[in-house]
């Protein structure tokens, strides 16, 4: 059966609630420029799977607490920051088929705004002594800037080995669902090794989320996501990575020398994304999907059963399920 947010979310359906007016709470100031963005922030959520993965890691190792509202806050709070920022550095005018705050009120106002978020979530885990739960995330934060990083590097010279890939994914999106995880099973109060379990979980659901984000690029679902956007980003990922490694020399030159230079030619794009499913690179790129999928369930199978070990696996089902 296809999983449903709406009933993977019902049983920490009145947790949700409650943590949405906590969260406006958290974002206020007394600026009511600030006010204004920030709420207009909160408006255009979006699935809010990270909040659901710390609810529900919580439920399922241990119970959740008044920390786990924090603990999600301060993963929103944070990760909102890093994508304000982020739409700033990429020069983007839209983000979830809204206007981005940079578009709306300028790059210097935006800056500050993900800087005023990023105190906020430092503030909120000072104030109340949770210095473990800053200590996952500041963490998660760190990885996702090395990550971007190291994929903007190699991006330049086109030399990413599947390995590396695998490198810039975990850190770049697999960090942060850990975090969720670790967050999620550090407020409920469990041990260091259940926490390093459930941290381990996310990771493994982050890469099979990641991966079915880099199949998108290929046209396989009907998205939000332009066809082949990676590619004229000149993203090299998993399909793509496994295509060029077996090709031939001269079709191996051929489909970097379109990248590094067509780019943005539609008909070159569309030669590159021929290219991979010829070469197997979606089949590939599932296949390695469907394996971190496994592994993931294969940990959430040594928790005892309850409604949110149900849910916590139609949430893992619906990364690699979903459309968009």
């Amino acid at each position: 059966m296809k999983p449903d947010l709406k009933q993977i979310q019902a049983p920490i359906a009145t947790e949700m609630e409650e943590f949405e007016k906590k969260f406006r709470d958290f974002m206020k100031s007394k600026v009511k420029l600030l006010d204004h963005i920030t709420n207009y922030i909160v408006r255009r959520k979006g699935k809010q799977m990270r909040p659901m993965f710390v609810f529900l890691t919580a439920g399922v190792s241990g119970g959740i607490t008044e920390a786990s509202y924090r603990g999600a806050a301060l993963i929103e709070l944070l990760h909102t920051a890093t994508l304000v920022h982020d739409d700033v550095v990429d020069d983007a005018n839209y983000r979830r088929g809204f206007f981005s705050v940079n578009a709306l009120w300028k790059n210097k106002i935006a800056v500050l705004v993900g800087d005023y978020l990023l105190s906020r979530g430092l503030l909120l885990s000072v104030d109340n002594g949770d210095f473990e739960l800053l200590r996952i995330v500041s963490n998660a934060v760190r990885e996702m800037s090395e990550g971007e990083l190291l994929q903007i590097a190699k991006a330049r010279k086109l030399d990413i080995t599947e390995d590396v890939y695998y490198t810039i994914i975990r850190q770049k999106t697999a960090s942060l669902i850990a975090s969720c995880c670790a967050v999620g099973a550090a407020t409920s109060g469990a041990s260091p090794e259940l926490i390093e379990r459930m941290r381990d979980f996310g990771e493994k659901i982050g890469m099979a989320f990641q991966i079915k984000d880099d199949l998108f690029d290929y046209g396989e679902d009907e998205i939000g996501k332009p066809l082949g956007i990676d590619i004229k980003e000149k993203k090299m990922t998993l399909p793509l990575i496994y295509a060029l490694n077996n090709a031939s020399w001269l079709d191996k030159k051929r489909i970097i020398y379109l990248i590094r230079n067509k780019n943005e030619d539609k008909k070159a794009v569309n030669e590159v994304i021929g290219f991979v499913k010829k070469s197997g690179g979606l089949a590939y790129a599932t296949e390695v999907m469907n394996k971190y999928f496994e592994e993931a369930l294969a940990i959430l199978e040594g928790f005892p059963s309850s409604e949110y070990k149900t849910s916590l696996e139609g949430l893992v089902r619906f990364t690699i399920e979903r459309k968009k």
